[in-house]
């Protein structure tokens, strides 16, 4: 079994409590060998990145085995003995976001080793718009896997069978693949999230401004980590003095946020309306307020933007209209092959 995580409210219907996997575990028709755990664990309280270890879930006896430390794709003896794997991960449609490369490897471990999947597919809260680089593949990695733009507007299900059907697995094997698909849903379709995903973003306004303030993760700037303001602003202790400030502290989901216990000036983004389209003004506003610019970009900003050219962009001072306009060409190219793929409208 897959991590499962509890069903959000989507269309008036009944709010479901608990996971998947102890709703499973009751039933004595079906038997519940093991549970996968992606990045931030089973029960999804982990950090980002954290190292996951195998262990015991504590409330069904299940074995659980991770998929975000010594290795992140089942192997054949972990696949051994399951008949079918039942993939039930909330995505929020942003490349960098791991559970899709999760998936990917998921479904290649089963496809190798002749195991179905099964997924039960989630409304993705970003599913409303297609936005951002497209990822250049020599700049492949767990936070980004496919040539894919940053958000790519598909749920999890979508985004499965193009997985298959563009033959991205190893040695272009595919997957005996099943989609339970969403009841009347679009992409347009209001879904707001009753569980986070994941310990950092805690509501629906830092899922919507995740995939415009993720590029912070690979810079210098904190993105409202070590706050409860998670991806709702942005900030540094070296901003120029303003009416804005906090202090990131140790808390859930952040042990060791970016600037720990150091009073930050910034921008608060909490109020600012729902978006369509991914917004570069902030970084390039943190860029600008940065006195030491050598240090801004970390190592990691290039897997996060899927190319070296949007750091290059914002270094030679080009305006956030004119990189977005840089994008179109190769978004055009990738909306024709999502569009093969798409269940719902």
């Amino acid at each position: 079994m897959q991590r499962a995580e509890v069903s959000p409210n989507v269309m008036g219907s009944k709010k479901v409590t608990h996971h998947l996997v102890d709703f499973l575990h009751n039933y004595k028709d079906i038997n519940v060998k093991k549970v996968f755990a992606p990045e931030h664990g089973f029960r999804g309280k982990e950090d980002a990145a954290e190292f996951i270890k195998d262990g015991i879930d504590t409330k069904t006896g299940l074995p659980i085995l991770s998929l975000h430390g010594k290795t992140k794709k089942p192997s054949a003896e972990q696949i051994k003995g399951v008949d079918i794997v039942v993939f039930d991960i909330q995505d929020v449609g942003a490349r960098f976001y791991t559970y899709i490369s999760t998936l990917h490897y998921v479904m290649e471990a089963c496809a190798e080793n002749g195991v179905s999947v099964i997924i039960l597919d989630r409304p993705n809260p970003n599913g409303h718009y297609v936005d951002g680089p497209v990822l250049e593949l020599k700049h492949k990695s767990f936070v980004g896997m496919h040539k894919v733009p940053l958000v790519y507007g598909m749920t999890i299900g979508e985004y499965g069978q193009m997985i298959n059907g563009e033959k991205w697995l190893k040695n272009r094997v595919k997957c005996n693949l099943t989609v339970i698909p969403l009841k009347n849903y679009t992409h347009n379709t209001e879904s707001s999230l009753t569980i986070r995903p994941s310990p950092n973003l805690p509501n629906d306004k830092s899922i919507n401004l995740y995939p415009s303030l993720g590029f912070f993760e690979g810079t210098i700037i904190n993105a409202g980590r070590g706050t409860e303001s998670q991806f709702q602003r942005y900030g540094a202790p070296f901003f120029i003095k303003n009416n804005f400030s906090y202090t990131p502290k140790s808390n859930f989901g952040a042990k060791y946020p970016k600037h720990k216990n150091k009073l930050c000036y910034g921008v608060d983004l909490s109020s600012v309306k729902k978006l369509s389209a991914i917004n570069l003004e902030w970084l390039i506003d943190a860029y600008k307020k940065t006195p030491k610019k050598e240090k801004f970009f970390g190592k990691t900003f290039t897997i996060h933007a899927g190319n070296t050219k949007l750091q290059k962009q914002i270094e030679q001072g080009l305006n956030a209209k004119t990189i977005s306009e840089s994008w179109k060409q190769d978004i055009e190219v990738f909306k024709e092959i999502r569009k093969k793929y798409l269940i719902y409208n």
